[in-house]
């Protein structure tokens, strides 16, 4: 995980102030999920962006291990690249990034699959 994050830096060009990366099960990421945003449903991820500014992160990325596990089953992919592209979900929302929206959606997962694909063959 660290060396992703280490190309995500170098590549998008950002600092870390403090970054926590935390894994849960569903029934945490499903309390976390409705506490804070009114979002009764697991989920894969949750992030919360601390950040002054998108040149010097500070946040928290939960990420669902249950789910997770779930998404690499059902897309036929290694935990560890589901977990991958998770990791890069919580660092794009740290940039910026959105999917509340279709069109914000669609841009996010554009840039998401962008560096997942980069990644993937990276760290073979």
């Amino acid at each position: 995980m660290h060396n992703i994050v280490r190309e995500l830096k170098k590549e998008l060009g950002f600092d870390i102030s403090g970054i926590q990366i935390n894994f849960v099960n569903s029934k945490e990421i499903m309390r976390i999920n409705k506490e804070y945003l009114d979002h009764n449903y697991s989920t894969d991820i949750v992030t919360f962006d601390y950040s002054e500014s998108q040149k010097n992160l500070e946040g928290e990325i939960y990420i669902s291990f249950d789910d997770a596990a779930s998404n690499a089953k059902k897309y036929k992919e290694k935990l560890k690249e589901e977990i991958m592209r998770l990791v890069i979900h919580g660092f794009l929302h740290l940039l910026g990034f959105n999917d509340q929206s279709k069109k914000e959606r669609i841009v996010m997962k554009k840039r998401e699959n962008q560096l997942y694909n980069r990644y993937t063959l990276l760290f073979r």
